[in-house]
């Protein structure tokens, strides 16, 4: 195995494991709706720089060279030792944000890695939010669901990780976190539709759990 994949494997198989399993802890609800296989995408609410490394802690380890999260190149790449680590050890794919040449397709490294049978993690906040909070999701995510309809799409609400690292922290607080796998969102041919139905079903999601309002 090169290096570059070991590292990858050790860092998830042990560290992030260990994170999750022994400090956090999961409560994993409707397991069974994860794919087995790609290409698909995750989507979920976004708190925390933790709640990628859950998202994938979610899959199997054999899995893990075919998982991607879309992350912000901006962001990610902004210096070497980042974006090292962003790459090869995260696995992140790219995407920027700004700076697009006339005719040029934003979503084309994503539309490449579902051809080729990734499964993408994806944050359609666009940003990080406020603990336990949902904010409106932009158009992106329904560009992409258009643009590969065959593709499932798999809601997440991810609940308890903005408490544990929240936005703007550096300090991990050990706190007991909730996972709540939604079915598959179909595209059916409208991107305000699409947009819609994904922000009810997160929205239900995190309705289950019945949770009280942080204070």
């Amino acid at each position: 195995m090169p290096m570059k994949k070991l590292l990858r494997f050790i860092f998830f198989a042990v560290i992030v494991k260990l994170v999750v399993m022994l400090i956090l802890g999961l409560n994993i609800r409707h397991r069974t709706r994860l794919p087995q296989a790609g290409p698909a995408i995750l989507v979920a609410n976004h708190n925390s720089h933790l709640d990628t490394l859950v998202l994938i802690s979610l899959l199997p380890l054999a899995l893990l060279p075919r998982i991607r999260p879309v992350a912000a190149m901006d962001y990610f790449l902004r210096n070497k030792y980042l974006a090292w680590f962003a790459e090869h050890i995260i696995g992140i794919l790219p995407l920027a944000r700004k700076g697009f040449a006339r005719g040029e397709d934003p979503f084309a490294g994503i539309k490449a890695s579902l051809a080729a049978g990734d499964i993408l993690i994806l944050f359609p906040e666009g940003t990080r939010g406020e603990p336990e909070s949902l904010n409106k999701f932009k158009s992106g995510v329904a560009r992409i669901a258009e643009g590969a309809p065959e593709v499932p799409i798999v809601p997440i609400y991810l609940h308890g990780l903005g408490k544990a690292l929240p936005k703007g922290e550096a300090l991990l607080v050990p706190f007991f976190c909730d996972v709540f796998i939604g079915e598959a969102v179909p595209w059916e041919g409208n991107r305000h539709n699409f947009v819609e139905k994904l922000e009810n079903k997160m929205s239900a999601l995190a309705n289950e759990g019945k949770f009280a309002q942080w204070e």
